[in-house]
């Protein structure tokens, strides 16, 4: 194998490719990217049995091959070559000779029949969604994704097509998010994507006018990113119904400004550490929030005004949680319901339903 390329192309392949190589594996050719140079054009991938990336970029190719090489070490060497030009050679011993400008590397390659193959997906269920409304709808789900593996399910989000409509809703025992789009695919399909991969996908979407093409097989799912394809097995189990969980009524409605809500929810949150818990307490009444948050290194009280209907109401509720909701919200003003001190609180967009953010309530101790 032999290829000249553009070390600024070559970096920032490397730099997206390396995320999907595992860091600690019994397979040594995991730790590597492979790569394949053919028809002017090299071909890189990074795979560690869970999530796949791969793309291509255009090189100068005077010796068809393919070699593994040591991700971490790869990259560095890319990363500080002092030259815009790259030239990188294996021998029939698979040492890389790597060079740019005055600098010359020669490291130990693995041969890419110990790189295992990357899964297939030959499905037909293939459909398109706009690049900026596809982060924008992981974006705001994503925080609400489990990190327990009490019920794998929930490590990571489930996507619901339905009549027109695409559904990502994350959930994590505690709270309970759930994005909300129309697309233009008229069949119906249910399948769960592990947190870590979808993470992934929102990082490689930079342009947001682009489509993200998915296709989805019986086990595995793919996302064509511009030139980049990320693979990824789909989680198997049944997620919870999150139907069900959805309150039905509501006792009291409120227009809140969310920015406003976050910055008296941050003023009580200095109060709280991660050794120092306790819930903030939320009194609405009069056409005011009244927030206050009582530990044993003080006190803490903020109010401020809202659109309020509906009967007052005194709940608790997490710091972390309620703020991880109302900053995902991406809107200056939310509509929140609540039903009574232990039913779930409803965040939704004062306008329309693209979104609805679901955060349990803690029970309250009186107050002398």
């Amino acid at each position: 194998m032999k290829f000249q390329c553009s070390r600024q192309k070559l970096n920032e392949a490397v730099t997206n490719v390396q995320r999907a190589v595992s860091t600690k594996s019994t397979i040594p050719a995991l730790e590597g990217i492979l790569i394949k140079a053919a028809d002017n054009k090299i071909t890189l991938c990074g795979y560690d049995l869970e999530i796949g990336i791969t793309t291509t970029i255009d090189a100068d190719v005077r010796e068809n091959g393919s070699a593994v090489l040591t991700a971490k070490l790869f990259a560095e060497i890319i990363r500080k070559m002092p030259e815009d030009t790259i030239t990188i050679e294996t021998d029939e011993k698979l040492i890389a000779y790597i060079s740019g400008g005055k600098a010359e590397y020669k490291i130990i390659g693995i041969s890419d029949e110990e790189y295992p193959e990357l899964p297939s997906v030959n499905g037909s269920d293939k459909f398109n969604i706009n690049g900026g409304t596809l982060r924008s709808m992981i974006s705001q789900t994503i925080y609400a994704v489990s990190d327990k593996d009490i019920k794998p399910a929930h490590k990571g989000s489930l996507f619901e097509i339905e009549n027109g409509n695409i559904k990502i809703i994350s959930v994590d025992g505690y709270r309970l998010a759930i994005r909300t789009e129309k697309i233009d695919y008229n069949d119906e399909k249910n399948f769960i994507v592990p947190g870590k991969s979808l993470s992934e996908v929102t990082k490689l979407i930079t342009d947001e006018e682009k489509d993200v093409q998915i296709t989805v097989g019986d086990r595995h799912i793919v996302f064509q990113i511009d030139n980049y394809s990320i693979i990824t097995r789909l989680i198997e189990g049944e997620f919870m119904n999150y139907k069900a969980a959805l309150p039905k009524t509501h006792s009291t409605e409120m227009k809140v400004n969310t920015r406003q809500f976050i910055n008296a929810i941050e003023r009580m949150s200095l109060l709280l550490t991660e050794r120092l818990k306790s819930p903030i307490r939320c009194k609405i009444e009069d056409g005011l929030i009244k927030t206050s948050c009582n530990t044993s290194l003080g006190q803490a009280y903020d109010e401020f005004p809202a659109e309020i209907s509906g009967e007052d109401i005194e709940i608790g509720f997490d710091n972390k949680y309620l703020l991880d909701a109302l900053r995902n919200s991406e809107t200056d003003e939310v509509k929140i319901q609540l039903s009574s001190p232990l039913s779930p609180i409803v965040i939704m967009p004062s306008e329309g339903n693209s979104f609805l953010f679901l955060v349990l309530p803690v029970r309250l101790k009186n107050e002398n």
